[in-house]
Order: C-alpha cells, then structure tokens, then sequence
C-alpha cells in the first residue's frame, strides 16, 4: 500500500524525537547527528528499528540539517541517511520520509538569503533523498511561511514524492512571522500538499487546542507530531518533562480532535510512541470533510470570500492616474506603498496589484512591488495581469495564497492561467468574456463561467476556486447594462458560484459617478456580491458598505459602523512638525528610503540625539509594544528596525564622537548550531536601539564566545540555540562565562528554551522574542 493511501485509510504512525535519544548514546554537545549516518550507522539503524518496534509506520531519515549551507559532502549523508532507514525497516512495513528542517537563514526581504536560492538548497537535498529511494518528503519544524513555500515548490520541482509539511507553532498559536492554522492551510492546499500541520515547539496539551484550528480548514489530513512536554536540563543533559503515559493520554485526544496522523518530537522516545499507538489504534478513523471554501491569504492569515462581501482596493493600479503611471516609470516604490499602507488604513480586506505599463519591465516591477507591499502590510494581494510570465513569476515569490486577476473563457487564457492556479495556489476570477465577446444577456454572462468553471475541472481546480466577473458596463452607453449584471450576479450567487465587479465601470461618461458607483454596489450586494474592486477613498463607496453590512446583521452592534461614522467627522490639526510626523510614520511603517530622507530633513534642524531619542526609539517602542501584544508580526518589526537604520544612517555622521551607544553586547549561535535566525532577529533590534553588537555568528565555540566577552568588556552576552542537540553547548558556554568572565550577565533564547530550562542552565535572562532581549538589556544597562 502506498503512503498516500494509507493515510486516507487508516491513523498512521510518525516516530519519535532523534536528538536526545542519540545524545544517551553517546552525540557529543554541538557534534552534529547527520555525522553519525557514516560514523555510526548502526547506531542510527538501531533508532529507526526502535520505533518501528513501538509502532511507528514512517520513519524519518537522520537529515534534518542535511543542506549544502552545512555540509560538503551531501550526496554521501543523505544517501547514507536512507539506507540506514532501509536497512532497518527490513521485515516492516513502513515508509521513509526525508527529514527536511529549516535552512536557519531568513528569506529576503527581511533576512538576506534570494526565495530562488532556498528553493535551489532545498531543491539539492531532495532530489539526493529521492534518488536514494525515500518514500515521502516531510518538511517540518518550519517558523516561516515564505521559506515552507520555498521548500514546497523544491520538493514539487525535484520529485514526484507526497510531501507532508509540519510547521512549529508558539503559545499564541502562531508562527515566528505570524501565520495562523487558517493561512498555513490555505498556502499549503493550494500548493498541493499531501498532509499539514505540526510539530516541535509546544507540548501535547498545548498541541490539543490547536487542532480544531486546523479540523475547521484543512482538507487535507492532519499531522500532530508534538515534544515531550518542555525541556530541563539534568546533569548537562536535555530532558523533557512529559512522560510516555501521560503523552499518550493526551495524543488520544488529539487523534479525537481530528488528527490522523501522529507521532512526536524533541523528547519523545519509542516508548511515548509506543503507548500512543496503543491508546489510539482503535479509535475511529475520520478524515478530514472537503470544505470547499473560497479562502485567499497572506503571510499572517486568510480571507474566506463568501461570508460577508469583501472590499478589494483598487489604487495600486495605473488606470486613469497620471502620478501612479509616473511612479512606476520612476520606480518610485515608495509611492506604491504609501498607496498600499493608506487604503490598508481605510480597511480594505485585499490590495489589488496592477503596475502594467507598455513601457516599463512589467514582471520586474511587479515582482519588486508585490515584495515590498508583503514587507509593510499583512493584506492579502491580488495580482491583476493579463501577461502569464509577471502572474506566475508572481505567484511564486507571493508570501501566501494569492487572488489572482484575471482569466477569461477564451481557451488561450484558461489554457495560460489555470497550470499556474494549480502549480501554486490561488483563486482566480473569471472574466465572463470568451472568443464570442461580452454576452450582452445574463444568461450568456452565466453560461461563459460555466465553461471556464468546467474548464478548470479538467485541471484539477474546484469551483471554489474561481469567483466569476459577470462585468459592470457602462450604463451610460446601455440603460439595461446594470441591470443585465445585477442579474447575472444573483444568478451565479443562487448557484453557489462566488461573484467580483470592477464597481466603478458602471459609471462611466457620467456626473458624480460616486453618486452612481455607490448605488449600484448596495444594489449588488443585495444581489448576492462576494467581492468588489473599488476606491476605498470615496466615501460614498465605504457609506454604501457599511450600512449594508449593519441593515444585513453582519456587524454586530453596528460597532464596525459606529466607528466608521465618527471617522468622517475632521480631524483636529497636529502641532507636531510634518517632517517630525513623516518619521514617525515611515519608522511605524516599514518605509526605509522615506525615513532616510526624513532623517536627513531633520538633521537640518535638530540635534542628531534629540531624533534619536525623542523620534526614532519612541518610533521603535510603537511597533516593538505592538509585537509583545501579537498586533504585529515579525516581518513589520523588522521592516520597522530596518527603515530605523536608514534613519540612523542618515544623521551618524553627526552624531558626536562617544555618544549614542548604550553599551556593548556579544551575541552568538552555540557551538553545532547554524541555525542563527533569532541571533540575526536580536542583533538587528539591539542595534537600532543603540547597542554596540558583536556579533560571532553561528557554530561558536564556548572559548570563542568568553573570548569576545573579555576583549570588549561586554557587560551582557546572548545565546542562541535551536536544536536540542546544541543545548549542552550553550550550557558550556555559560560554564566557561561563569568562569572567565563572572560579571558578565547571560540572555538566552531559541525554540527549546524555556525560562525554567535557562535557569537550570545558570542562565541570567531567557527572552521569548527579539524584544524581550531588547527590554532585559534595557533594564542591564540602566535605561
């Protein structure tokens, strides 16, 4: 039986945790365990058939780290690494998933590392592990949903393996950059994924509220591979605090809430995963219901079209606007954001993403501009072109699941755009125009999009995930125009087929077309309209919108609309300086080059640490308290740390000599680690917030670290670590700091650690997030 179809079939069975099994055998702290597919095979060989013996039916080969970043001789360790897993299956009937974990670097345009590079690195240990003759590919303990789609699209280019995908949640339910349940799912079904989840991080109990998030969304079925509880450290060793009992206790209720799937993590053992497959092999098997939703996303959630009617602006588009079509020949990104961040300010759901002038590289522009939106707003895109390279070159880069604009019924656009929908996800809307024209009647409208819905079909692409445009036309040109539409978006909406209208075509050649478009969108909506494109900036558009969502029951205690009324009320005028009100705004945003410029204005006038500390940190501190309240995500931190740095670099150069650093901190990756994300995370904030950083990388050794420490007088050095595997090695380190350099105060943090775990390591600090270091080395330095 294959793996695909056990798992339709029946519970299936993942092994355990490798790190800490194989340091009771003997790894070495920092000494890396994809080494011992050569060293020790036999060893590694005994660790499969351990798990297999408790019940597991896939193993996962020995090759989590196993990328070209860390190893010169990959083809050998993966290659190795299968047959180990071959071997010892012998006399099993179990399948081999190849471990593919995260590459430990972020992806531009927060970290430095191309999307196309990690598609390539990942793409390399693929295709070594399939060649060698792995039965899946599971990608797991993913933090990053841009670097899960990078390996996806690796996996789906190199081979024709299922391929499973985990991701490592924390307490808030959430991603390190923010994704929910909801947007994972939408990403990775639309990118064809075999089964979703996670794993790593969280406990079972933690782990047990997070599944119905997932039951409620996936199609798919459901994977829950958890840790042993939280980590401690006894006598320089890892464990962890959840026994195989109560483990097993747990995962019933897991299996219960709608996993199919399951096994463990860091700290689990064969005898966790032994008792879980006694406890829940006769529970009832249940996949996952289809759902059928017509669900967009971005890199921090989904959007379900289809509950209430969803506003999708149209500024970001050069239509009959002379200074966006001069933005674009100027490659003045920053315009387009401003454009993006002021109708995300008047709440539109979804930013449309139209930058097609005959005269400019469109695919490079748009690609430029669908990264810098994604860098400074969580809306969902859509990606309006009718040119099939710049939609697919789009889709790939896009940070989610995108909407996509547009096909229509002719065949040499179904033909285009429908391999891309089913390669990387999305939704499309469809244009009810095929080689006949427009129909001028509803019922030709209607019958066009049941060609290009039939025609998807043959793709593999469902009905939910096409929203039809039936075309508002001018009713100036044509009295019944209106009403041929409204017509045919009630006839679609009593199918069950999703509808979008560009709103303000009715209106035109016609006076106070805001008058017009108004109307007709609370007359469509009535009809049944899902989604519009419209100009959030007009009033009447937005009236129009929220009294229907208040008279239609979809704004409980009409509190959406009572804040909307006392929005268009004027505003009282600010005292505070533009340029001063500008800084604060583009730091708040993400908007680098205009915080720059900025700055350089106000160096004109002020003192350099007046801006500093009276603008740019309390700038800081504005987004830095909105990520420890989780109302922003990582991607808008950093964008904010970044566009600080222009500010800094703009008026460095008149900073007196001696002032502005508030103390020197040594930070590093442990020793066998090169995972150094988080490292990268703090540096960055520390910095722009005036910390002297020196930074030692990653795989740094305990001397190294006390050695940085004693030269520069550090008062304060962090430690990060990943992997359960290099914990030992951040405990050395913090023994030979006790030793060489006791006034030295230690931080630690990384996805193991624990406040509990870095105090029983001699740690003086544990920080959960890049601002929590900034906050403990605050309070160290006396600010």
């Amino acid at each position: 039986m294959r793996i695909l179809e056990k798992i339709q079939k029946e519970i299936t069975y993942f092994d355990g945790g490798a790190g800490t099994l194989l340091q009771s055998w003997g790894l070495g702290a920092g000494e890396k365990p994809e080494l011992w597919n050569i060293s020790h095979p036999e060893k590694i060989i005994e660790m499969h058939r351990l798990y297999l013996e408790a019940g597991a039916q896939i193993i996962t080969s020995n090759t989590f780290g196993a990328n070209r970043l860390k190893f010169d001789n990959l083809p050998e360790i993966i290659t190795a690494a299968v047959n180990n897993a071959k071997a010892a299956r012998e006399g099993f009937d179990a399948y081999i998933a190849l471990d593919i974990g995260p590459l430990g670097k972020m992806l531009e345009p927060l970290g430095d590392m191309p999307f196309e590079t990690a598609v390539e690195v990942f793409s390399e240990s693929i295709k070594i592990g399939a060649q060698a003759g792995a039965d899946l590919v599971l990608i797991e303990t993913m933090n990053d949903s841009y670097e899960a789609k990078a390996a996806v699209i690796a996996a789906k280019e190199s081979c024709n393996l299922p391929v499973f995908v985990t991701c490592v949640y924390d307490e808030s339910k959430k991603l390190m950059t923010g994704a929910d349940p909801a947007a994972m799912v939408a990403m990775l079904e639309g990118l064809g994924v075999d089964a979703i989840g996670m794993n790593c991080s969280l406990g079972p109990k933690q782990m047990r509220d997070i599944v119905p998030l997932f039951a409620r969304c996936a199609s798919v079925p459901i994977i829950v591979n958890p840790n042993a509880g939280l980590p401690e450290s006894v006598d320089g060793k890892t464990v962890f605090s959840v026994g195989a009992d109560e483990f097993s206790d747990i995962m019933r209720d897991i299996v219960k809430s709608g996993a199919t799937i399951i096994g463990g993590c860091c700290g689990t053992t064969p005898e966790h995963i032994r008792k879980t497959v006694e406890k829940t092999k006769g529970l009832p098997f249940k996949l996952p219901e289809k759902k059928n939703l017509t669900v967009i996303s971005s890199y921090t959630h989904s959007v379900e079209i289809g509950n209430a009617p969803v506003i999708i602006g149209e500024r970001i588009n050069p239509t009959g606007k002379k200074r966006f079509k001069e933005a674009l020949r100027q490659n003045d990104i920053g315009y387009i954001l401003n454009e993006g961040l002021a109708q995300n300010k008047k709440g539109v759901s979804v930013l449309d993403v139209n930058v097609g002038l005959p005269e400019i590289d469109e695919t490079e522009m748009m690609k430029s501009v669908v990264r810098s939106l994604q860098s400074v707003t969580e809306l969902p895109l859509q990606i309006d072109t009718v040119n099939p390279e710049t939609m697919e070159q789009a889709m790939r880069i896009y940070n989610g699941k995108a909407l996509i604009n547009s096909v229509n019924g002719k065949e040499e656009s179904m033909q285009a755009v429908f391999p891309l929908i089913k390669k990387y996800g999305g939704v499309a809307i469809a244009v009810t125009i095929d080689e006949g024209g427009i129909p001028e009647t509803a019922e030709g409208r209607v019958a066009v999009a049941h060609k290009i819905i039939a025609r998807a079909a043959e793709y593999g692409i469902g009905k939910n995930e096409i929203i039809v445009d039936p075309l508002a036309m001018a009713v100036s040109s044509d009295s019944q125009s209106a009403n041929i539409t409204l017509k045919a978006v009630k006839m679609l909406h009593d199918e069950g087929i999703k509808t979008c209208l560009g709103v303000s075509n009715i209106s035109f050649g016609l006076p106070s077309r805001a008058d017009i478009n108004s109307v007709f969108y609370t007359m469509a909506m009535h009809s049944g309209l899902d989604c519009a494109i419209i100009n959030p900036f007009s009033d009447e558009m937005m009236k129009a919108w929220h009294c229907f969502m208040a008279l239609t029951g979809k704004d409980e205690n009409c509190a959406d609309y009572i804040e909307f009324a006392d929005s268009l009320a004027p505003a009282p005028a600010e005292s505070k300086s533009q340029s001063s009100a500008g800084l604060d705004g583009c730091i708040i945003s993400g908007l680098k080059e205009q915080a720059g410029a900025c700055a350089a204005e106000l160096i004109k006038t002020e003192k350099p640490m007046d801006i500093i500390n009276g603008k740019i940190i309390p700038a800081l501190n504005t987004v830095g308290k909105g990520f420890e309240e989780k109302k922003v995500y990582l991607p808008q931190l950093l964008m904010s740390a970044q566009a600080a740095k222009e500010a800094f670099d703009a008026i460095k150069a008149a900073i007196p000599s001696g002032e502005g650093k508030r103390g020197k901190i040594v930070i590093a990756t442990v020793k066998g680690d090169v995972h150094d994300i988080g490292k990268n995370i703090v540096k960055v904030l520390l910095e722009n917030y005036g910390f002297e950083v020196i930074d030692l990388g990653k795989d740094v050794p305990p001397e190294k670290v006390a050695e940085a420490v004693i030269k520069n007088n550090a008062k304060l050095a962090g430690l990060s670590a990943l992997m359960t595997t290099t914990v030992p090695a951040m405990e050395e380190t913090i023994k030979l700091l006790r030793k060489l350099a006791p006034e030295c105060k230690i931080m630690v943090g990384g996805a193991v650690m624990t406040e509990e775990y870095a105090e029983m390591i001699g740690a003086d600090s544990y920080s959960a997030d890049a601002m929590g270091a900034v906050r403990y080395a605050e309070k160290l330095f006396g600010e």
